[in-house]
Formats: structure tokens, C-alpha cells, sequence
């Protein structure tokens, strides 16, 4: 999932991030390019991960800058990554599926990124610096709890309100994926 970049493409993708960096200053308020860039510096294998989001069509951005100083990118597509969808939750709700079996499923995929799927929390923090998947909807972490008795939840964005759901695990669906969120 993830490629090795040349120094050509790692500049390039980087003043990319940094252009959408700027075109959105509400998502990051009293937040300078600068702090990120240093971060991204010393980490090139983050930098990957974030090109694996973007080419699955994630547009990943910096949400919150944490108490430690650690760069928070969330997948900020208006709508759920589209190279992400028709996926089901995680590989057991994968390997149960008899007939009819999605190519990948969110954690595995969102792994193979180097990324974490939202929790639920996560996902309401992001509604707070953007309008999101108002079409589309996005898997969320599920606690264990609900994943052992089969459930997977997800949510979306609807009425402007932001709604939790639920559905079978092995379940998929043309307009749902997920998002992903990379600390760095």
C-alpha cells in the first residue's frame, strides 16, 4: 500500500500538503506550516503513509496539533475516501463472508497505510472543523464489546447532525469506507 517516494515526488507531495495546509486554516487555527513541516522532516516513512491516504483519495490534513507537539492528519475528503469503499470492517467479518467477498476491509487497509481508523469521538471532532460525509458514510473503530456479537459501527452525516450506526461487520456498501488518522 505504501510506496517509497523520490526525493521529486516527497517535495512535490509535500508542497501539495502544504497548499491544502493553507486552504484551510479553520480545520488548524494558530497552527504554522512550519511546526508540521518539522515534524514530517524527521519522519519520511509518515510521509508515505500520508501519500498512501491521498491516493486512495483521503486528501488527509492536520486537525489538531496535541500538548506534546505531535501533528494530528485526519482524511478531510468531503466525502468517505472514494478509492476506500465497498469494504467491510476487519478480517474476520471478511473471512465469514461465504459468497460475494469485498477486496479489502477498513483495519487491515488502514493498517497497510500506516494509519488508525477513527474512533467515534475522533470522527465527531472532525464534524466540528468541517461539513463530512454527507453522502457517504465512514467505519469507526468498534468497541469490542459490539464486534463480538457480529456489529461494526459507522457514521455520517446527515440533517447537520452526525449520526452513529450500526450494521453486521461483514456487511458492505458502494458509499461507505473510512477514514483514517495518522499522529505524527
Amino acid at each position: 500500500m505504501k510506496q517509497k517516494l523520490s526525493t521529486e515526488e516527497r517535495t512535490a507531495f509535500l508542497s501539495h500538503l502544504q497548499g491544502r495546509f493553507q486552504d484551510h486554516p479553520e480545520r488548524h487555527p494558530d497552527t504554522e506550516w512550519s511546526q508540521v513541516q518539522k515534524r514530517l522532516e524527521v519522519r519520511p516513512e509518515v510521509v508515505e503513509s500520508l501519500y498512501a491516504m491521498e491516493m486512495t483519495g483521503g486528501e488527509p490534513d492536520v486537525v489538531a496539533i496535541e500538548s506534546d507537539g505531535s501533528v494530528v492528519f485526519v482524511d478531510c475528503a468531503v466525502e468517505s475516501p472514494k478509492g476506500r469503499r465497498s469494504c467491510c470492517y476487519d478480517r474476520a467479518a471478511l473471512d465469514a463472508r461465504k459468497e460475494h467477498k469485498p477486496a479489502h476491509n477498513a483495519l487491515e487497509w488502514t493498517q497497510e497505510m500506516g494509519a488508525a481508523v477513527l474512533t467515534e469521538a475522533e470522527y465527531r471532532k472532525l464534524q466540528e472543523v468541517g461539513e463530512f460525509d454527507l453522502k457517504t458514510s465512514s467505519w469507526i473503530l468498534t468497541p469490542d464489546a459490539i464486534r463480538q456479537k457480529g456489529g461494526a459501527l459507522f457514521c455520517d452525516r446527515r440533517y447537520g447532525h452526525v449520526f452513529t450506526y450500526h450494521n453486521g461487520a461483514e456487511s458492505y456498501y458502494a458509499a461507505r469506507g473510512f477514514r483514517g488518522k495518522l499522529e505524527v
